[in-house]
């Protein structure tokens, strides 16, 4: 779900679940944890939610403990730009 939220912030939670594949109610638990780990905040744009991640939050596994969440972004985006093709409007 960092990565669907990375490309599109904007994205509506069902936008997000389709992507990611699963159930609106699971991406809505997962985004919750989300927020509530720190890796990510919501605000309010208008009558949207904008999902900001928080991108100097380190990974929770002890194993992984000294990555950001940058940094594992970064590596998985930039490969994703040379395999995949640019997102779409979901």
């Amino acid at each position: 779900m960092l990565f669907a939220i990375a490309r599109d912030p904007a994205a509506r939670r069902r936008d997000i679940a389709a992507v990611c594949r699963i159930t609106e109610r699971t991406a809505q638990s997962i985004l919750t944890d989300l927020e509530q780990a720190g890796y990510m905040r919501r605000e309010r744009d208008g009558r949207r939610t904008r999902c900001i991640l928080c991108l100097d939050g380190v990974l929770r596994h002890s194993s992984e403990a000294h990555v950001p969440v940058r940094e594992l972004l970064d590596i998985f985006t930039s490969r994703a730009d040379q395999h995949w093709p640019a997102p779409t409007r979901w």
